[in-house]
């Protein structure tokens, strides 16, 4: 878990973005955006709803385009604020952002070989590690835990959410990697034990 000395939530909410046009292309993401399809926006919807009865004021959210309606939408039935947390931006994907993974192995032939061999430390080309995104999520944590009265919500992506897991829980690379966040679902994270809503 992350040492006392840190203004960390002791208990937050981690939800995903709501699923967007991209998703269902399978194309990577990344910091480049696409819309909320109608799905992910119900998906939002929906997570809005399942935390009503919550003590939450403050959404914190990536500055991607997908996060931050996701937590708009949340955050507008919450009453709550949004707040805008740089390092909860997606692990950077260089210039693999946008191209689905069979155009990766067409343009960058070594690149999934590559990863596969050491996930955690292997960073995108013209982009980051999950080992460097770790940092990120360190400081995003602590971000949020400064700009957040009650429960704070992060309304975040599915790679910097292992991150923020693996942080919050004090688990290593291996565990952090195996973890998944399908849209739609709600993490409840007290005090290094995990829950889904």
């Amino acid at each position: 878990m992350i040492p006392q000395d840190r203004h960390v939530p002791e208990r937050v909410f981690l939800v995903r973005h709501g699923q967007t046009l991209w998703n269902t292309e399978h194309r990577l993401q990344g910091q480049l955006d696409s819309p909320l399809t109608a799905d992910g926006r119900a998906q939002a919807e929906s997570v809005a709803r399942r935390l009503a009865a919550e003590p939450i004021e403050t959404v914190c959210t990536s500055p991607r385009g997908r996060a931050r309606t996701t937590a708009e939408i949340i955050a507008d039935r919450l009453g709550a604020t949004v707040v805008e947390i740089p390092e909860l931006a997606d692990v950077h994907h260089g210039v693999l952002a946008g191209l689905t993974w069979d155009e990766v192995d067409e343009r960058y032939p070594s690149a999934r070989r590559e990863r596969a061999e050491n996930r955690y430390g292997w960073a995108f080309p013209g982009g980051e590690s999950y080992a460097q995104a770790r940092s990120r999520a360190r400081t995003a944590l602590s971000a949020c835990g400064w700009q957040s009265n009650g429960v704070p919500v992060l309304v975040t992506h599915e790679m910097i959410g292992r991150m923020l897991r693996a942080e919050l829980r004090g688990l290593n690379a291996e565990h952090a990697l195996a973890l998944r966040h399908p849209h739609g679902t709600v993490l409840e994270i007290v005090g290094g034990a995990e829950r889904m809503l």
